[in-house]
C-alpha cells in the first residue's frame, strides 16, 4: 500500500500533453465566455440560462481539475517550480472571465419573471438554488471593470502572500536537541508519551518562531487588509457578515450556537484542570500537555494497524462508507506521511470531476492520527454522496463541510471504546474530550481572536506583539482557568492556514458548526438504528442546494433553537463526567 498519493488521474505531469491542451482549452472557454456574454441579450431568457448552465459546469469541471493538480502538488512540495510558474499563469487567465461573468450574472439579476422561466426547464429547475442564489448575491456585486481590477491585483495581493507564508511555514525547521527538525514533525511530538519530550518540543517549537514571525505577520496583515478594503467596497457590514451569506447560514443561528458554547466552557475548564492533576499539575494545564496521554495504554497505531481500524469502524456504520475508506486506502489517495517542503495539518479535497478524492495527512502513529483519518475520509465521503450531483449542485459551504467529518470520527471513538479495555477506554475517551475541547474551546478562542484582529486591522496594520497578544488573550477568555497562563501559545496565527485564505474568512466556527451538528445527527443514528445511513447520505447530497437551515430541517433538526445545540453539548459534557470518575483510578 502506497503511502504518496498518486495524482496521474488528474494528470500524468506538467509537461503531458493532456495538461498542456487543458490550459490552452481554458483559454478558450474564457474566450467563448467573453463572446457568450455580447450575444445573451438578444437570447430568449430560458435559452439564455440554459446555454450559461451547460458552460459554466464544463468550466468549473476544467478549472476545478486544472487548479486541483496545481495545488496538490503544491502542498506536498511548496518549492515546485513547475507548479508554481502554473499557479500564477492559471490565476492570471482566471481574472479575464470575471468581467463577462460579473455582466451575464447582472443580466439573470435582471430577468424578470424568473420563476416562471426557471419551471419551464428540467435543466433550470435542477440549478433553481444556483440560480437564486446569483440574484441574491448581485446586490454585493460590483461593476465589471472593477470586478476585473480585484481580480487582478488579488494575484499580487492575498494569493502571493498566502504563497509566501506557505513557503515560509512549509520549509521553517525546529532546532530540537541539535537537530533541524521540519515543524510538523515537531507539531507530532504534542503526543509523546515523554513529558519531557512534549515539553521541549513546545519550547523549542515558540522560539523557533522568531525567525519568520515578520514575514508571517505581513502576510496577516496583507490578507487581511485586503479583506476588510474588499468587503468594504461590496457594501458587506464586516468579513463575518460575508462569512455567513457565503455559508448559507443565518446570524441567529451563529448567535444560538455561541451563546450555547460560552454556557458550556466551565465544564470543558473543568475537564482541562482534572486532566492537569491527574498529570501533577496545579494551575491549570500546560499548553504543550494539552494531547498528553493521560494512561499508558498501548495506543501506537501505525499507518496500516490504524487504516484498518478505521475501515473496521465504518462498517458498524454502513458497508458503502467502509468500501470507500477501502478505496481511498489501497488506491493511493491519501498522502500519509510529514516530509520537508509539504505543508502542515491534513485536509480532504474531493475530485468531483472524476468522482474520487485526495487527501493529505501529517501521520504519526497516534491515536489522534487514526481520528484525523477518519476525518478526512468522512470529508470524502461526504463527495461521494454528491458524486451523482451536477457540478454546480456539488459545491456546499463551510459549516456543513465539517460534518460528514466529525460524524466519521464519532463513529470510531463510540465503537473503539466498545471494545477497549479500561485503560485503552480511557484513552480513547479522552482523545474525544480532547477532540472535542479544540473544536469548541479552541475554536471558540480562534473566532474571538480573528474578530479582534479584524476590528483592529480595519484601523492599522497590527506588530507581532500585537497579534500574539489578541492570541493569548483570546486563549485565556476561551479557556479560563482550564490553562496555565505561563504557558499559553501565542504563535497559534503563524501555522493555521484558515486565517490565511482571503475568501474565506472565520474559518473557525464551521468547525464548531459540523461537530454539534453531527452529535446531533449521531444521537439520531443511535435511535433509528441501521435505516439511518440511507437517510445520512440522502443529507449530504442534499448540502450543495440548500441553506444550512433547510438542509438540516430536511433530517429534523432546527438550527435556531439553541436547545438542539445544548442536546449537543451534554452529550460531551456527559463524557466529561464519566472521564473525571475514569481519571481518579488511572494510574
Amino acid at each position: 500500500m502506497s503511502t504518496d498519493w498518486d495524482l496521474t488521474e488528474i494528470y500524468p505531469s506538467f509537461e503531458d500533453s493532456s495538461f498542456l491542451s487543458d490550459v490552452e482549452e481554458l483559454k478558450k472557454k474564457i474566450e467563448d465566455f467573453k463572446v457568450f456574454e455580447t450575444r445573451i441579450h438578444s437570447l430568449l431568457a430560458v435559452d439564455g440560462l440554459e446555454e450559461y448552465i451547460q458552460k459554466l459546469s464544463d468550466f468549473s469541471a476544467l478549472t476545478s481539475r486544472l487548479g486541483s493538480y496545481v495545488s496538490l502538488t503544491l502542498s506536498v512540495d511548496t518549492t515546485n517550480a513547475e507548479a508554481l510558474k502554473y499557479s500564477d499563469i492559471i490565476e492570471g487567465m482566471l481574472t479575464n472571465i470575471v468581467e463577462p461573468m460579473t455582466k451575464i450574472e447582472k443580466w439573470i439579476a435582471d430577468i424578470e419573471d424568473l420563476d416562471a422561466c426557471i419551471q419551464s426547464s428540467s435543466l433550470l429547475q435542477t440549478h433553481e438554488f444556483f440560480i437564486k442564489e446569483i440574484v441574491a448575491m448581485d446586490r454585493y456585486s460590483l461593476s465589471a471593470k472593477e470586478e476585473n481590477i480585484i481580480a487582478n491585483m488579488r494575484n499580487t495581493g492575498s494569493n502571493a502572500w498566502a504563497k509566501l507564508k506557505d513557503q515560509l511555514i512549509s520549509t521553517h525547521k525546529v532546532k530540537v536537541d541539535d537537530k533541524e527538525l521540519p515543524l510538523t514533525m515537531v507539531l507530532n511530538m504534542a503526543y509523546d508519551e515523554d513529558k519531557e519530550v512534549r515539553k521541549k518540543a513546545y519550547e523549542a517549537e515558540i522560539a523557533s518562531y522568531k525567525s519568520i514571525e515578520q514575514g508571517v505577520a505581513a502576510c496577516l496583515n496583507g490578507i487581511k487588509g485586503e479583506v476588510l478594503t474588499e468587503c468594504a467596497l461590496r457594501g458587506y457590514a464586516s468579513p463575518l457578515e460575508r462569512t455567513l451569506i457565503s455559508s448559507r447560514m443565518s446570524q441567529e443561528t451563529l448567535e444560538v450556537m455561541l451563546e450555547a458554547i460560552e454556557e458550556s466552557l466551565p465544564a470543558f475548564r473543568n475537564y482541562l484542570k482534572a486532566k492537569a492533576a491527574h498529570l501533577g499539575y496545579s494551575n491549570g494545564l500546560p499548553f504543550y500537555e494539552l494531547y498528553a496521554p493521560v494512561v499508558d495504554a498501548d495506543m501506537k497505531f501505525d499507518y496500516e494497524k490504524g487504516s484498518a481500524f478505521v475501515v473496521n469502524q465504518f462498517r458498524t456504520f454502513s458497508s458503502h462508507l467502509a468500501s470507500f475508506a477501502d478505496e481511498a486506502i489501497h488506491k493511493s489517495w491519501i498522502d500519509v506521511y510529514p516530509k520537508a517542503g509539504k505543508v502542515g495539518g491534513a485536509f480532504c479535497s474531493n475530485l468531483h470531476f472524476i468522482k474520487q478524492s485526495r487527501f493529505l495527512l501529517n501521520y504519526g502513529d497516534s491515536f489522534n492520527d487514526v481520528v484525523t483519518l477518519a476525518h478526512e475520509l468522512g470529508h470524502g465521503f461526504h463527495g461521494e454522496c454528491l458524486k451523482e450531483q451536477t457540478e454546480l449542485n456539488a459545491d456546499y459551504p463551510m459549516p456543513i463541510a465539517e460534518t460528514a467529518s466529525t460524524f466519521s470520527e464519532t463513529i470510531i471513538k463510540k465503537a473503539a471504546i466498545k471494545e477497549a479495555g479500561r485503560d485503552e477506554a480511557l484513552a480513547i475517551l479522552e482523545t474525544e474530550i480532547s477532540g472535542c475541547t479544540q473544536v469548541i474551546v479552541d475554536i471558540y478562542s480562534r473566532f474571538l481572536f480573528e474578530k479582534h484582529l479584524f476590528e483592529e486591522r480595519a484601523v492599522s496594520a497590527l506588530s507581532v506583539e500585537r497579534i500574539k497578544t489578541l492570541m493569548t488573550d483570546a486563549q485565556k477568555s476561551a479557556y479560563g482557568d482550564g490553562l496555565d497562563e505561563n504557558y499559553l501559545h501565542p504563535y497559534m496565527w503563524t501555522w493555521k492556514p484558515h486565517y490565511y485564505y482571503a475568501d474565506s474568512n472565520f474559518y473557525n466556527f464551521p468547525y464548531a458548526f459540523g461537530l454539534l451538528l453531527a452529535k446531533g445527527l449521531y444521537a439520531k443514528y443511535k435511535e433509528e438504528g441501521p435505516g439511518f445511513a440511507e437517510k445520512y447520505e440522502q443529507f449530504l447530497a442534499y448540502t450543495g442546494k440548500a441553506t444550512l437551515e433547510d438542509v438540516a430541517m430536511s433530517i429534523g433538526i432546527n438550527l435556531k433553537d439553541k436547545a438542539f445545540w445544548k442536546t449537543s453539548l451534554q452529550t460531551i459534557i456527559e463524557d466529561i463526567e464519566e472521564f473525571k470518575e475514569l481519571i481518579k483510578d488511572a494510574h
